[in-house]
């Protein structure tokens, strides 16, 4: 949100009517004394923070994160498909090993298995008995 120089120069006016020429300067000062000791607070949680949390992003990095939380996830997305492209890489066997692997000795039938049922099975040999 800015302010135009008509909406600045209103809100002048209506201070000056407000407070008057005679407590104006007063209340400029303490305004920007004010003003001093919030940066100045600020300053000193972020040194704070920053002591307690050394691997914090900047000021700045934070705040383009807020503006646009879409382009973090996207980020953190590629270091992890960076990572675990990297694991898989290193987990693979070498080419060479892969290439010598043997064929299976019997290779699967690729007929369906009869269902077993009663008509499947044959009747006993009667010159058995």
């Amino acid at each position: 949100m800015f302010l135009s120089p008509v909406k600045i120069m209103v809100i002048v006016a209506v201070v000056l009517l407000l407070l008057g020429p005679d407590k104006l300067p007063d209340v400029a000062h303490r305004l920007g004394s004010s003003w001093r000791a919030l940066k100045q607070l600020q300053e000193r949680v972020e040194s704070e923070v920053r002591d307690a949390i050394p691997d914090l992003p900047s000021t700045g990095d934070i705040a383009r994160i807020v503006r646009s939380p879409i382009n973090l996830l996207n980020q953190l997305s590629d270091q992890v498909d960076a990572k675990e492209a990297a694991e898989v890489k290193k987990n693979a066997p070498p080419a060479a090993v892969a290439e010598t692997v043997p064929p299976p000795l019997i290779t699967p039938s690729l007929r369906p298995v009869a269902a077993r049922t009663e008509d499947s099975i044959p009747p006993p040999d009667p010159s058995l008995n």
